[in-house]
Formats: structure tokens, C-alpha cells, sequence
């Protein structure tokens, strides 16, 4: 019996290690990769239009994408333009308020020509008080005594050029009505040798061509009241405006003369070439143009058989080369008549 037990105990051990060394020696099977099927045409189509309908639906998206951007870009910056202007940093409606404002306080403000530079806010008050109540008082032209200051500080300090000899200012009031009253102090001299100017400063006040007169040829360092002066004898003159340089006073050489009447513009016309400050000034009426003199006025005009003669020649001038081209000969109208050939040749040929 025990020998039968160990026969098969070395039976099973002996099957044991076959399996194993079976086991160990088979290689490991690969796994079989799943065949690609092939396509066929119209199912290569189909997956090549799905793929383009992918794409295009991409590329939309994307352009949708941007334009919305893009929108959202000019809206902010649409909204930037009207909250803020870079140069004055208001929105537009205000600055349509604003040019409305100012309008309205031109219609309030008085300007105030040809002051001395010695004058000062306080005589200003003294003049114009008696019209209405006024809100503020600037002087404007003013020609600084040195580069380095601003016209405001040199205002302010009184600090002038020397060879400055006038300035200009600015009257607001607080009722329109008072500023019309205050145009009554134009003209009046305030100094010696000094009559001011006394004008609204809205843009909308018009000017009267028919009673003025322009000035040419004019002294850069003129004043108001030489040209005043000059144009009294003409009638009565209501203002004298000489156009200047801001930065330094000096005249431009033209200016204009207002009178009361167009009678005295009449007058006035006559002046022209006259002397003044050493210049023969252009007199002539606002809205002419000047023309320049002819360098030989003495030439009287050509008669006209002359003038009919040059014209000849010179059509005949135009014409002498006609010969050198070749005219065409004119075909003759009549009916060509058939040769006739004598009966003598005529036997001679048979």
C-alpha cells in the first residue's frame, strides 16, 4: 500500500512540473489587432463632408467670435468718445451746453477797445457801473515785458512792454438789456488822445458794410485815434478797428473806419492815396477788391482796323502751311465715256 501512495505522489508531481515547464517555455500570445475596414467611395465623401462641415462650423464660430469683439471694442470706445473728450474732458452734450452757455454770456459781455495800459479794473467799474450790475472784468492784448511771463501774471503785476501803448478788455454783465445800455460809452475818450471802442462780443452781432470804409498801406505803430483824426473831416466816425498782432501789438498795415451815415463814405472814398504818418493809405469800400495799377496807363487802345488786320495775318500765318499738305483730287461727276477703237486696228489684231 505504501508503495502504491509514493508511486502516485511522484505521479502528480511529475504531471506538476510538465505543466509548468509548459507553462514557462510557450510563449505569450499576442493580441490580434482588429482589421481596419475599408472604406468605400461614398463613404470616403460622407466623412470628408462631415469634416468640412466641421469646419466651416469652427471658422463661423471664430468670425462670430471677433465680430462680437470687434463690437464690443467700438462700443466702449464709443462710450469713452462721449463720456470724455481727450482735449476738454467733458462729454459732447455738455459741450453743446457749454457752446450754448457762451453764446448767451457774449450777448451779456461788452468789449472794450483802444484803453490805455495804465488803466485799471477799478476805472473800468467807475465807467460802466451806472448801466447794470457787473460780474467780472479781463483785460486781454496785453504785450508782457518779458518773454517768461504770461499775458494773465503781466495783467496782474502790471508788468507791460514799454512800447505797448494800449490794451483791450472784457465787460460781462448780468443782464443781456445792460450790456446794449453800455454801448452808449462808445466813443467816449477816457484819456487824452484815447476814444474807446465799445462793441457786443457775440459772434452773431453783424457788421454794417454799406457805412464802413477799408484802410490799407497803413503804419505798423498807428493808433485808433490818428485814424480817427484823419477821417473826421469826412462826418462822424463811430469806430476805428486796426487790425493787430496778438503777441505784439503792432499793426498789420489794414484796418476799418465805421461811420455814422453813408454820406461820409462818400467823403472818405476821396482820401484815397492821401498822406497819413508818412504812408499814401488805400481807401475803398468793405467788400471790393483791390486792383493793382497798370504799368502803362498812358497806351490808349488799338483801333479796331488794326485789330482786324493782326487777325488776318494771322489766320494767313496758320494757313501758309496748307500747301505742304497733300489735298485730295475731287472725283469728277460726269460719266466716263468708253474708247473707241478705229476699225482699221481692230482688223489688223483679228
Amino acid at each position: 500500500k505504501e508503495n502504491k501512495k509514493r508511486k502516485r505522489t511522484e505521479e502528480v508531481e511529475k504531471v506538476s512540473e510538465d505543466q509548468c515547464s509548459s507553462v514557462v517555455q510557450e510563449p505569450p500570445v499576442k493580441a490580434k489587432k482588429p482589421r481596419k475596414k475599408e472604406l468605400s467611395k461614398a463613404e470616403k465623401k460622407l466623412a470628408n463632408r462631415e469634416s468640412a462641415l466641421e469646419r466651416a462650423d469652427e471658422e463661423e464660430e471664430q468670425k462670430l467670435f471677433q465680430s462680437k469683439a470687434k463690437q464690443k471694442k467700438g462700443a466702449s470706445h464709443a462710450i469713452t468718445k462721449s463720456v470724455v473728450n481727450s482735449d476738454t474732458g467733458t462729454t459732447i452734450k455738455q459741450q453743446q451746453k457749454k457752446k450754448v452757455a457762451d453764446e448767451t454770456v457774449n450777448r451779456r459781455t461788452v468789449f472794450v477797445g483802444n484803453l490805455p495800459v495804465n488803466c485799471t479794473v477799478q476805472a473800468l467799474k467807475s465807467l460802466f457801473k451806472g448801466y447794470g450790475q457787473i460780474k467780472s472784468i479781463r483785460f486781454r492784448s496785453l504785450v508782457p515785458a518779458e518773454d517768461t511771463l504770461s499775458k494773465k501774471l503781466a495783467a496782474i503785476k502790471h508788468k507791460v512792454h514799454p512800447n505797448a501803448k494800449f490794451v483791450n478788455a472784457y465787460v460781462v454783465f448780468k443782464e443781456e438789456c445792460d450790456a446794449i445800455k453800455a454801448l452808449n460809452e462808445n466813443g467816449t475818450e477816457i484819456a487824452s488822445g484815447f476814444h474807446i471802442r465799445v462793441d457786443i462780443a457775440s459772434k452773431t452781432n453783424s457788421h454794417d458794410n454799406k457805412r464802413s470804409v477799408f484802410l490799407g498801406n497803413l503804419s505798423y505803430d498807428i493808433g485808433d485815434d490818428a485814424v480817427r483824426e484823419h477821417f473826421s473831416v469826412c462826418g462822424g466816425v463811430v469806430a476805428v478797428r486796426i487790425v493787430r498782432d496778438r503777441k505784439t501789438g503792432l499793426g498789420k498795415g489794414f484796418g476799418y473806419v465805421l461811420f455814422e451815415n453813408t454820406d461820409a463814405v462818400h467823403l472818405a472814398l476821396k482820401l484815397n492815396d492821401s498822406l497819413l504818418m508818412g504812408r499814401k493809405i488805400r481807401v475803398k469800400r468793405c467788400g471790393e477788391k483791390w486792383k493793382a495799377p497798370q504799368k502803362s496807363p498812358g497806351r490808349s487802345r488799338a483801333p479796331k482796323d488794326s485789330v482786324d488786320a493782326t487777325l488776318k495775318n494771322k489766320r494767313r500765318s496758320n494757313d501758309s502751311f496748307v500747301g505742304e499738305k497733300a489735298n485730295p483730287l475731287k472725283k469728277s461727276t460726269k460719266p466716263k465715256r468708253l474708247k473707241t477703237v478705229p476699225r482699221n486696228k481692230a482688223g489688223k489684231n483679228e
